[in-house]
C-alpha cells in the first residue's frame, strides 16, 4: 500500500512538471527564504499532491518548488512534517520516498535547532556528522518493500562523507565559518528540560531538534546521499538565561538566511556528480 501511495503521488507530480531534479532540498523552520533564489519552473502546494500530509507549523510554506539554482536542477521542500504534529514516522518520511522516485539522488536536509555544545552561538551553521534518534521510533518500522530498500539498512554513514568534505571546502572558499557536530532528535513540541539537555550532552549530542532524522534515515535506506545542515537558533535549556519560543527560532533562522543561502548556492554551483 505504501508503495502504491508513493507511486500515485509521483504520477500526479509528473502531470504538473517534466522536471527531473537530481538534488532535493528540505528547508527547515525560518529558512524558506532561500526559495526566492530559485529560478522556479513549477510550484505545487502539498495539498494538491495525493497522500501528502498537511502541516500548519509557522515558518513552513507547504509546497514543492521545482527549478534551477546556479544552473543545478533542484526540487525544494518548503516546509516539512513533524512527529509532534501527530503524524506517523512513515508520513513524516513520505516526501523523501517521492523525491527518490522522481530521480533525486542527493538530498540536503536543513533545520533550525538548539545548541548543546557550549562553544556554539545562535546563528551558527552546523554540518551534521551523525545523529542520535531519541524517539524510540523509526520510519522503517513495519513491512519492508524491497522495491525501496533492504530490510536492515546500514547506518554507519547516513551523512555522506564526500558531501560533508565538499561542504567544508565550499564554506572555506566563501569564508563562511561552519561548525560540525552530532544532531539529536527530540519529539517536541515542548522544549527540553535542563536535565534532559545534560543527559543528551553526556550521550554525545552537540545540537538538538525536532526533525531531520526521519528524513535522513529514509534517504539513507533509499540509497540517497545525504548532507545535513543545522542553523543553531538558540542555546538549549540550561545554557541560556532566556526562555525559548518558536518566534525566537524563526527570527534567528531568518537573520542567518543570507549566510545559509550563500552556502547552499555555493554547494549547488559545482555540485559533485
Amino acid at each position: 500500500m505504501y508503495y502504491d501511495e508513493v507511486t500515485r503521488a509521483v504520477a500526479y507530480i509528473r502531470t504538473r512538471t517534466p522536471c527531473a531534479p537530481r538534488v532535493g532540498i528540505v528547508l527547515g523552520s525560518g529558512l524558506g527564504d532561500f526559495a526566492n533564489s530559485i529560478e522556479a519552473e513549477e510550484t505545487i502546494p502539498y495539498g494538491d499532491i495525493p497522500g501528502f500530509p498537511a502541516s500548519n507549523v509557522a515558518g513552513h510554506e507547504a509546497r514543492l518548488t521545482f527549478g534551477r539554482v546556479e544552473g543545478c536542477e533542484i526540487v525544494a521542500m518548503q516546509g516539512r512534517f513533524h512527529f509532534y504534529e501527530g503524524f506517523t514516522m512513515k508520513q513524516v518520511a513520505f516526501p523523501v520516498f517521492i523525491l527518490r522516485e522522481l530521480g533525486v539522488t542527493d538530498i540536503i536536509i536543513t533545520n533550525a535547532c538548539g545548541g548543546i555544545r557550549e562553544d556554539f552561538r545562535p546563528g551558527d551553521l552546523m554540518l551534521i556528522t551523525d545523529h542520535i534518534n531519541l524517539l524510540g521510533n523509526n520510519p522503517l518500522i513495519g513491512p519492508n518493500d524491497e522495491r525501496f530498500g533492504p530490510r536492515f539498512p546500514d547506518m554507519s554513514e547516513v551523512y555522506d562523507r564526500g558531501l560533508l568534505h565538499y561542504a567544508e571546502a565550499v564554506a572555506g572558499d566563501l569564508s563562511l565559518p561552519v561548525q560540525k557536530g552530532v544532531y539529536a532528535l527530540f519529539s517536541g513540541p515542548c522544549y527540553e528540560t535542563a536535565a534532559e539537555i545534560r543527559a543528551y550532552r553526556a550521550l554525545g549530542a552537540d545540537a538538538i531538534g525536532m526533525s531531520t532524522v526521519p528524513e535522513a534515515t529514509a534517504a539513507n535506506y533509499l540509497g540517497m546521499r545525504v548532507l545535513g545542515i543545522s542553523c543553531i537558533t538558540n542555546m538549549a535549556t540550561g545554557l541560556s538565561e532566556t526562555a525559548h519560543s518558536h518566534e525566537e527560532v524563526l527570527a534567528i533562522a531568518r537573520e542567518s538566511g543570507e549566510r545559509f543561502g550563500a552556502l547552499l548556492r555555493g554547494l549547488l554551483k559545482n555540485a559533485p556528480a
